[in-house]
């Protein structure tokens, strides 16, 4: 008698619930806490009297997840990068399967943003920000993943940052105006070269008239490169950004920095996972 395969979720598509920048498929399981250190240190262009980029850091975060169900997680994390406090949710709704009938992965991530820093001022010296509601933000991902092999995974993730207070810009060269909407599409990927290292990168690409070719609001694509190393507990991130944002509420908007311009950062990412 033949006997057919036997049908099961496959495993670590990814090996943590971010890749540098971008989110992944992957969610905790039930009753989990996991905390996380998201650090960027300064440009490697400032040089030995910066000890590239070392004396400076441009951004850290720290998180906590949690995870309500295995498929169902609740995050809350604070920003160095305009003081930003966040609470953020992932749901797993489609699962991958070893005998490829269900050949994807999929999730909703959506996150909300609130700084508390001073507002900035008007010429006239008025705050900008004049009501609370000014002081959000919000993103709303679909991620789509697939774990090609045991050593190669992808993923795609269609974005929607919104912004309720944005400054009233144009980009002179080609008319393009600010807006409180931005839509983007993230790629991530994931190489594992040994037992316990892999290669990750990620890159955005958002569709911002505004932000081509903008002299005066400087934007290039947030790209990420870097190591992961698993070591027992915890998952490490070695990698270098040109993004200084974590959450995609500031990366995806502001991300001025250029790779070919040698501004990029070091960075790494901890998490520690704690079984409750």
């Amino acid at each position: 008698d033949s006997t057919e395969e036997k049908s099961e979720e496959t495993k670590a598509t990814f090996k943590t619930t971010r890749v540098i920048n971008a989110q992944t498929t992957e969610t905790l399981k039930a009753q989990t806490l996991m905390f996380n250190i998201n650090h960027r240190f300064g440009n490697v262009t400032t040089g030995g009297h910066g000890f590239f980029g070392f004396d400076d850091a441009s951004n850290i975060r720290f998180s906590f997840l949690y995870a309500l169900a295995d498929q169902w997680m609740i995050g809350v994390g604070r920003s160095k990068v305009n003081e930003h406090i966040d609470g953020n949710t992932k749901f797993k709704f489609l699962s991958q399967t070893t005998d490829n009938k269900i050949p994807i992965s999929m999730a909703w991530y959506s996150n909300i943003a609130f700084t508390p820093r001073i507002s900035p001022q008007n010429l006239d010296g008025s705050d900008r920000w004049t009501k609370p509601a000014h002081r959000f933000s919000y993103t709303h991902q679909l991620i789509i993943a697939r774990k090609f092999s045991s050593s190669f995974s992808f993923e795609i993730l269609p974005t929607l940052v919104h912004r309720n207070y944005v400054n009233d810009l144009t980009n002179e060269r080609n008319s393009g105006e600010e807006s409180n909407d931005l839509l983007a599409l993230g790629f991530a990927t994931r190489l594992k070269v040994t037992q316990r290292m892999a290669i990750v990168a990620d890159y955005f690409y958002t569709f911002s008239k505004f932000r081509r070719f903008n002299s005066d609001f400087p934007y290039n694509a947030p790209l990420g490169i870097g190591i992961e190393i698993e070591t027992g507990g915890h998952v490490f991130h070695v990698n270098f950004t040109n993004s200084s944002g974590i959450i995609e509420n500031q990366f995806i908007p502001n991300t001025p920095d250029a790779w070919n311009d040698g501004d990029v950062k070091l960075g790494f990412n901890i998490s520690r996972v704690f079984y409750l």
